[in-house]
C-alpha cells in the first residue's frame, strides 16, 4: 500500500501519539494509516488522483469523526488543494445550524481586511460566541476555526447545514408527535421513510449507548436523526444550487465544489444525508471520502470495505474512498461504564441487605 502522509500530518500524528500514549494505551502502528483506497476495489489511491476526482464532483464530503485532529488536516489539506487549483469551493458545516450561515459569510467578509493579532483574537471570541461554542472545549472550536478562517482567508462562502440547536433538543425531548404545529411548519422533510433502515439506525444508537435501550427515547433519538439528515440535505441542495448561478466568482476561480464537513455516520454507505440529497437533485454527482479511524484491533483491508445490506437497498461499501489514520483513543466507553453500572447495583444490593435487618 502506498503512504500518502503530508508532512503536517505526521507531525500531528506524532503530537497526538506522544499524548495519547498514558498508562497502559499504547497506539498501534498499521500499514493502513495514511493511505487512500476506492472502497468499491481497495485499490489505493494516489493524493492527485484523488483530488482530479473531486474536482469533477459537484459535492464532496469530508467525513470526519470530530475529535481527530488528523481528520481535520486531512479536510485542510483537501480544501487547500482546491484553493490551489484555481476552484472557489464552498463549504458546508454539519457544526452549525443553516441559521448561522450569515454569521460565517461576515466572518468571510471581514477576511478581505487585515487585523492586528489582537482584534484577530477579538473577532475570533465574538464569533464563538455567536455560534454558540463558548462552552465548547477549546480543542474541538480549534478544529473548526481553523477551517473556517482558511474559508475566510481565501474568499470562500461557508455556511451552517444543520438544524438548531434547540430544535435538535426540543425535538430528542419531545418528538416529533410531540412538536406544535408551529414547530413542524419550520421543519423540512424528505418523506423517506424505511422500516429496514429505521432498525438498524435504532440499533446503532443502542450500540453507541453500550447495549442500553432506552425505548422511548431511542424513538426520539431517530426522529431527531431523520429531521437533521433532512435539514443538512436540503442545505446541501441549496448551495449546490447556489454554486449552478454562477460559472466563476469575482476572481476568475471556477464555482464550486461544494464542500460538506460532516460526521462519517450521515454519509456512511450513502445513507443519511447523501441519499437524501440524490432523492432531492438526482443530477447532482456526489463524492464521499470516509476519513477514518483504523480498528482498535488489528484488521484486514476487507473488513473496512464489508458492504452494508439492507432490505429497500442495494449493499454498497460505506464510501467511495476510505483515508485511513491513527486512533484518537484506543480505549473503550462501554468499559467504564460497565464498571460504574457494576457498582451501581453493588450499592443496590447493600442498600436492599440493610432495609431487610430493619
Amino acid at each position: 500500500m502506498q503512504h500518502l502522509i503530508y508532512p503536517v500530518l505526521g507531525i500531528l500524528l506524532c503530537l497526538f501519539c506522544g499524548c495519547a500514549t498514558t498508562g497502559k494505551i499504547v497506539m498501534r502502528d498499521d500499514p493502513l494509516i495514511g493511505t487512500v483506497v476506492k472502497g468499491d476495489t481497495g485499490k489505493p489511491v494516489r493524493f492527485t488522483d484523488l483530488m482530479d476526482k473531486l474536482i469533477h464532483s459537484d459535492i464532496v464530503y469530508l467525513s470526519e469523526k470530530h475529535d481527530n485532529p488528523m481528520h481535520h488536516a486531512i479536510q485542510h489539506r483537501i480544501i487547500q488543494a482546491l484553493i490551489d487549483q484555481g476552484h472557489a469551493p464552498i463549504l458546508g458545516f454539519e457544526f452549525f445550524s443553516y441559521q448561522d450561515t450569515p454569521l460565517l459569510l461576515n466572518l468571510v467578509d471581514a477576511g478581505k481586511k487585515t487585523h492586528s493579532p489582537k482584534m484577530e483574537n477579538a473577532v475570533e471570541q465574538r464569533i464563538r460566541r455567536k455560534l454558540g461554542w463558548e462552552k465548547q472545549s477549546d480543542t474541538m472550536w480549534g478544529y473548526y476555526w481553523d477551517l473556517i478562517r482558511l474559508a475566510a482567508d481565501n474568499n470562500v462562502p461557508a455556511a451552517g447545514l444543520d438544524l438548531s440547536a434547540t430544535q435538535k433538543r426540543r425535538i430528542t425531548r419531545k418528538g416529533l408527535d410531540g412538536l406544535s404545529p408551529i414547530e413542524l411548519a419550520q421543519l423540512f422533510s424528505t418523506g423517506f421513510s424505511n422500516t429496514a433502515y429505521e432498525s438498524y439506525m435504532k440499533s446503532v444508537f443502542v450500540s453507541v449507548h453500550c447495549g442500553m435501550d432506552h425505548g422511548q427515547m431511542t424513538d426520539r433519538l431517530y426522529d431527531t436523526w431523520v429531521a437533521r439528515n433532512d435539514r443538512m440535505a436540503l442545505s446541501v441542495v441549496q448551495l449546490f444550487n447556489a454554486v449552478q448561478t454562477r460559472d466563476r466568482d469575482e476572481a476568475g476561480r471556477k464555482t464550486g465544489p461544494v464542500v460538506i464537513i460532516i460526521g462519517a455516520g450521515h454519509t456512511e454507505y450513502g445513507l443519511g444525508v447523501l441519499d437524501r440529497v440524490h432523492h432531492l437533485k438526482s443530477t447532482a454527482t456526489q463524492t464521499n471520502l470516509a476519513i477514518t479511524e483504523i480498528k482498535r484491533e488489528p484488521a484486514n483491508l476487507a473488513q473496512y470495505l464489508t458492504p452494508l445490506s439492507l432490505q429497500g437497498f442495494d449493499p454498497v461499501p460505506p464510501a467511495d474512498f476510505l483515508w485511513f489514520t491513527q486512533r484518537v483513543s484506543y480505549e473503550d466507553p462501554c468499559e467504564k461504564f460497565k464498571t460504574v453500572l457494576e457498582k451501581m447495583k453493588k450499592r443496590k444490593k447493600t442498600v436492599k441487605a440493610s432495609d431487610s435487618h430493619l
